[in-house]
């Protein structure tokens, strides 16, 4: 039965780092959702200042060019992240899978152990009871 045990842990122990993993992630894909958003807040602080002092207006046009792109890239960063995320999320399904597989594995012995101790049980009192019927006569 140790061998059931060990392999539960270690699926237990895969489980735990494979859920550290995706926290992990996730946090790195709100830092980045953050970023998004900063960049947002930037473009609009940006474009109120544009709209109160004419000289800025000037450079409008090309910060609005760098916030393109530093948005499009902060973008691909969260789908990066994100398909990274999923593959996390899908490891982690399979690994509770095996879990539980080796969970059940487990209770299936134990519960073959626990009958073929009750019918050796069960033999054992039937023997005794031919002998006492037997010595009884």
């Amino acid at each position: 039965m140790s061998w059931a045990k060990s392999l539960i842990r270690l699926s237990t122990y895969e489980v735990e780092t494979l859920q550290k993993r995706l926290a992990e992630i996730s946090d790195r894909l709100t830092q980045a959702e953050m970023k998004l958003v900063f960049l947002d807040a930037e473009g609009e602080a940006e474009a109120q200042n544009a709209r109160e002092d004419l000289e800025n207006g000037w450079f409008q046009p090309g910060f609005l060019e760098g916030l393109r792109v530093r948005k499009a890239l902060a973008q691909a960063e969260i789908d990066r992240i994100a398909l990274e995320q999923l593959g996390a999320r899908e490891a982690l399904a399979v690994a509770f899978e095996e879990q539980k597989k080796y969970e059940q594995v487990a209770e299936a012995a134990r519960l073959v152990q626990v009958k073929e101790l009750a019918r050796r049980e069960t033999a054992a009192m039937d023997e005794m009871g031919l002998r006492r019927a037997g010595t009884q006569r």
